[in-house]
């Protein structure tokens, strides 16, 4: 396997183990979303992008299915409640109609948009984590208003609510069972990358790392040649004839032998 490839998936399970052991850290109960969560666009089936198993996919579209269906029911036995005619005081109608309506915001914004983050990426720790605390939440704030409709509500109301709740509860199990299933796949998966990863480095050859030298500078501007001159040999002289004549010999006068 390719050293590289196998670095880059370890560090990439290995931040989504980072990730969701950060979530799990807090251990109070976060109040229901109102809003929408960002959209994770870049996830794309596994997290580190291999393809997810037909089992582990079929598992949570069942449990995504049971959480739809009980949304729809829950939705719609919230709006046929009707808290104004309750036989109590204003304060206890003030807090079931907050709780109620923040149930309806959770269900109709936050609640599909985290199913469809987890469908995309079926096995993302973060988003399923994400997804067990909104159920986590929402258990809490509709088994408020399921007491609160068995005290002062009719008894049809409560009922319909209870069944709601059970839903909830059962599918908010199963998604915790999923966590763990999934952190101890993951774990075992980075000790194997971590090993591959070692026996990798170890195979490789170590080669010492290549300089290179870049000379950015520019060299100075070159000056145009310039042409030799060839120094011309004088030409011999010429001399005239009468120069060259030689000159004529003085003949001396004789003298005579006889003086008188």
């Amino acid at each position: 396997m390719n050293c590289n490839r196998i670095f880059n998936l370890t560090l990439a399970l290995l931040f989504s183990s980072v990730a969701f052991g950060q979530s799990g850290a807090s251990n109070s109960t976060p109040a229901i979303s109102e809003e929408s969560p960002p959209a994770n666009p870049g996830a794309q089936t596994g997290q580190s992008g291999t393809p997810v198993s037909y089992a582990s996919v079929s598992q949570l579209n069942g449990i995504l299915s049971q959480i739809e269906d009980a949304s729809k029911d829950t939705q719609a036995d919230l709006d046929r409640l009707h808290i104004d005619r309750w036989r109590t005081d204003k304060t206890t109608k003030a807090q079931a109609l907050t709780n109620v309506e923040s149930i309806q915001r959770n269900l109709q914004a936050a609640l599909p948009d985290i199913i469809a983050q987890l469908r995309s990426a079926p096995e993302n720790l973060p988003d399923t984590f994400k997804l067990y605390r909104n159920l986590d939440a929402l258990y809490d704030v509709l088994g408020n208003v399921v007491e609160l409709t068995g005290a002062f509500g009719p008894r049809d109301d409560a009922q319909s609510l209870g069944n709601d709740l059970n839903i909830f509860e059962a599918t908010r199990r199963q998604m915790a069972e999923r966590i763990e299933n999934l952190s101890t796949a993951k774990e075992s998966e980075i000790v194997r990358l971590r090993t591959e990863l070692k026996t990798a480095r170890a195979v490789a050859p170590s080669e010492p790392p290549k300089k290179v030298i870049v000379d950015d500078t520019q060299p100075p501007p070159k000056k145009p040649a310039t042409k030799k001159r060839t120094a011309t040999k004088p030409k011999p002289k010429t001399t005239s004839p009468a120069a060259t004549k030689p000159p004529a010999q003085q003949t001396q006068p004789q003298q005579n032998p006889n003086p008188q």
